[in-house]
Order: structure tokens, then C-alpha cells, then sequence
């Protein structure tokens, strides 16, 4: 039995204590991600990052170090975003002079936004995964945030915070 894992890259960018995020409207109502998406064959997780950003966002990025992963196992976590395991890798990017995020011309089906939210408003927001703590300790520069991180765990803490 083949075991398909899908990889993703997306791209973390903050300036001005605000960061980019990409807003949908659809059967879970309004939420946010970050620029991303699956690789596409002969692509690297660096090129799929940059492809992200430009086709989502019209951004024009420079990527940098590797900020975290995030795995998602859907037996694991009752089959809460699909049937597919994946593995996303997250890197720190910055937007090249003069590129200015913008609605792309061929927007993904239910996005409805571009938007830069500023890091004090993250907790108030739905975003999907569910890594505003991870991208907050990030981008505090906390010396153990954590660079690894599961989808059981975030729902377990979720859980925990009841």
C-alpha cells in the first residue's frame, strides 16, 4: 500500500508588527492562511513558497530560513482538514522592493482578500492551521519556541484551554 504524504511550503512574512495573510470565505466561514500550497512536480519547497506568494498574494518574495514545520496526520486528528497527511514547511520570507501584496487576477476559489493583520489582532482571528501561538513565539524571537509541531497537539491544547 502506497503511503501519499503531500508537501507544502508557505511563506511567513511580516513587516511593521503586521503579518501576510490570504482571506477566504467559504463553508467554515471567514479564515485566514498563509501564503501556501502543495509542491508541484520538479519544484522545491523553495520554489513552491515563492509560487505561493506570487499566486495568491501577487508578492514577489525573497525566502529565507526554515521558521517551522507542521505535520497534520488525519487519522490522527479525525479527519478534521481531509483524508491526505502533510507536511508544511514554513520560511521566513521578506517582500522584495517594491512588491506590494495585492487580490491576484486569478484568485484561489473562495478567497476573498489579501490582508496585512497586525500580530496583536492574530488571537482574533481564525487561522488555518491553527499556529497563531507558534507564529507569535516566532516572531518574539522566544529562544525555545517550538519549530515542530503537530496538528493533535494544537487540538489537544485547544482542549487543554477550556
Amino acid at each position: 500500500m502506497k503511503h501519499y504524504v503531500r508537501l507544502r511550503a508557505a511563506a511567513l512574512v511580516i513587516e511593521n508588527d503586521a503579518i501576510l495573510l490570504i482571506e477566504f470565505q467559504d463553508e467554515n466561514g471567514l479564515h485566514y492562511n498563509l501564503p501556501a500550497g502543495g509542491m508541484e512536480p520538479g519544484e522545491t519547497l523553495i520554489e513552491t513558497a515563492i509560487r505561493e506568494a506570487r499566486e495568491e498574494a501577487s508578492a514577489e518574495i525573497e525566502v529565507g530560513p526554515v521558521a517551522f514545520v507542521y505535520q497534520y496526520e488525519p487519522v490522527r486528528n479525525r479527519f478534521l482538514y481531509g483524508e491526505v497527511p502533510s507536511v508544511g514547511v514554513t520560511f521566513a520570507c521578506k517582500l522584495k522592493e517594491g512588491s506590494v501584496p495585492k487580490m491576484p487576477d486569478h484568485p484561489d476559489p473562495n478567497q476573498v482578500g489579501v490582508k496585512w493583520v497586525q500580530l496583536s489582532e492574530l488571537k482574533s482571528i481564525q487561522l488555518y492551521p491553527e499556529i497563531t501561538q507558534d507564529i507569535l513565539d516566532y516572531s518574539r524571537n522566544r529562544p525555545n519556541y517550538r519549530n515542530f509541531v503537530e496538528e493533535q497537539t494544537i487540538q489537544l491544547e485547544k482542549v487543554d484551554c477550556k
